[in-house]
């Protein structure tokens, strides 16, 4: 009787520490969700829409997304990551002196929720000066690569003076080569404020005209993630 009672609390234990686990793990999981320091869309009240584009490689595409903006006479936010920018310093300038803005996107791609706050604030410094070394260009909007982040990650970004930004759509362009399927997810459901996270691949550069088509035809002002977010 003893030995089976105490059996029954022995369980009844591990399931309340089970259930107590998985209560904070989902609080953890909500909070930073729920982070008002990390945005996901811009302002509902304008009629403005935002194509911000993460680079790490695909320079040639860089320069045909720069000639298609050009066209449209739009200025959209280029979140560079650093490996990437120091091995193409000629075309970060060239991006900024054609009136775009640049974001940071981290060093070395790297998913920054498994990081410690010092290793976060390594990954996005070394980007920082690195611009700012170039272009004495102070970057402020930084999209953690992946979209990997974690609470720690945000307070990096906000020691370092940086808003954190994540996306309203996202176009999977770096794993799905297909431009209808980029467009489709870029524009399903536009709305004003939305942010469209794209990268420099020969579909994305089909599909954008398309996507700036569609947004001009609609009502929207494409323009830049700050602008975005006023």
């Amino acid at each position: 009787m003893k030995k089976g009672l105490v059996i029954a609390n022995v369980v009844i234990v591990l399931m309340l520490v089970t259930l107590v686990g998985l209560s904070f793990s989902n609080a953890k999981a909500l909070n930073v969700k729920a982070d008002n320091r990390v945005i996901y869309n811009g302002n509902t009240e304008n009629n403005i829409v935002s194509f911000m584009i993460n680079v790490y490689e695909g320079g040639d595409q860089v320069k045909d997304m720069l000639e298609i903006l050009d066209v449209y006479k739009v200025k959209t936010t280029f979140f560079v990551g650093g490996c990437w920018a120091t091995k193409n310093v000629d075309l970060v300038k060239e991006i900024y002196s054609r009136g775009h803005e640049l974001g940071n996107h981290g060093f070395f791609h790297k998913d920054q929720d498994t990081l410690s706050f010092d290793a976060n604030v390594e990954e996005i410094r070394l980007c920082h000066e690195l611009v700012s070394k170039h272009l004495g260009v102070e970057m402020k909007l930084f999209a953690p690569p992946s979209g990997a982040y974690n609470v720690t990650t945000v307070d990096a970004a906000t020691s370092l003076n940086y808003t954190t930004i994540m996306w309203t759509h996202d176009t999977i362009d770096w794993r799905d080569h297909d431009a209808d399927l980029i467009f489709k997810r870029a524009t399903k459901n536009l709305s004003n404020g939305d942010l469209i996270l794209m990268h420099p691949t020969k579909e994305s550069v089909v599909a954008l005209k398309n996507i700036l088509a569609y947004a001009v035809n609609n009502g929207f002002n494409p323009t830049t993630v700050s602008e975005c977010l006023k």
